[in-house]
């Protein structure tokens, strides 16, 4: 049993017809981990109010209130690969995550998480993302170590001050001599949640696209996310029918099924560049990873 050394978080949110417990409110908020699992949870103090105390089953349903837990996997399947530090300071980090490899616990993993790494490989329990990049995908993560100024590395995040470039392999080829798009929609979940479907309405996700080399049926993008919505690249390609190689969420949802290590998803974050708030130095990283291309 992997037990996470560190809370998650849940809100409660706001409802016209409250939960009439914390109880129901977490069985119906995650379904999968069962009303039984809950239930032990709670009893032994696992679930923290948000003063950091454990609740209790008489405790109150509170709408906008944060609860806290402790993650548990029976069987937490081990991620063979390894990431590398690529710059380390007083105040932040950036790492080189490989493909499958979550950015923080959740689902199945706790300990094969990169933030747990990270935590267990410094010794430093403050260390938090800034952003994140999918499990499936490779490449750059920057994480916060000093709490104390942590809000001015997310700022630049929150306000599109951090240019970001990823790569993509797709298994189509463009026909027509377009070698550029630039793709523009409003993203919202769709069914399951976690995927997200295009809806009518104000834009809140833009990505510009390249074409950069196409052989042997198969072509190389560089992808420029303007935005950063939860599998905006992923939705993208796919609108413009080059769906990324290896993807199991779009166009169409794919049976569940194991990772398959020798088929990772052909996207990678590959750069970031900003201005450091503190310093004001310009600051530019490179992922040393590639993606499965040419073997020479």
């Amino acid at each position: 049993m992997a037990i996470a050394k560190f809370p998650a978080t849940v809100t409660m949110p706001r409802s016209p017809q409250p939960y009439p417990s914390i109880l129901e409110f977490l069985e119906s908020r995650f379904p999968r981990i069962g009303r039984e699992i809950w239930q032990e949870r709670i009893q032994t103090g696992k679930v923290l109010d948000e003063n950091r105390c454990p609740i209790s089953f008489d405790s109150s349903y509170v709408p906008l209130k944060r609860l806290f837990y402790f993650r548990e996997v029976a069987e937490e399947p081990p991620i063979p690969f390894r990431e590398e530090v690529l710059y380390q300071d007083e105040n932040f980090l950036v790492a080189d995550k490989p493909h499958f490899l979550p950015t923080t616990q959740g689902g199945r993993f706790v300990e094969e998480s990169l933030a747990h790494r990270l935590r267990e490989r410094t010794g430093n329990d403050a260390i938090a993302p800034i952003h994140r990049i999918d499990r499936e995908t490779a490449g750059l993560v920057m994480f916060s170590l000093n709490p104390k100024i942590r809000s001015a590395y997310q700022l630049l995040f929150e306000n599109r001050l951090v240019a970001k470039v990823y790569h993509a392999i797709s298994g189509k080829v463009p026909e027509a001599s377009i070698r550029e798009w630039e793709v523009e929609n409003r993203l919202e979940p769709g069914e399951p949640s976690f995927r997200i479907r295009a809806v009518p309405g104000e834009s809140n996700a833009q990505s510009r696209i390249e074409l950069l080399e196409a052989e042997e049926g198969r072509a190389y993008f560089r992808l420029r996310p303007l935005t950063g919505k939860r599998h905006q690249l992923r939705h993208h390609m796919a609108s413009i029918g080059f769906p990324i190689e290896n993807d199991k969420y779009y166009p169409e949802l794919q049976d569940e099924s194991p990772d398959d290590f020798e088929k990772p998803l052909q996207l990678l974050a590959k750069e970031l560049r900003f201005d450091d708030p503190l310093s004001g130095e310009a600051r530019h990283f490179l992922s040393k990873r590639t993606l499965n291309w040419k073997s020479g």
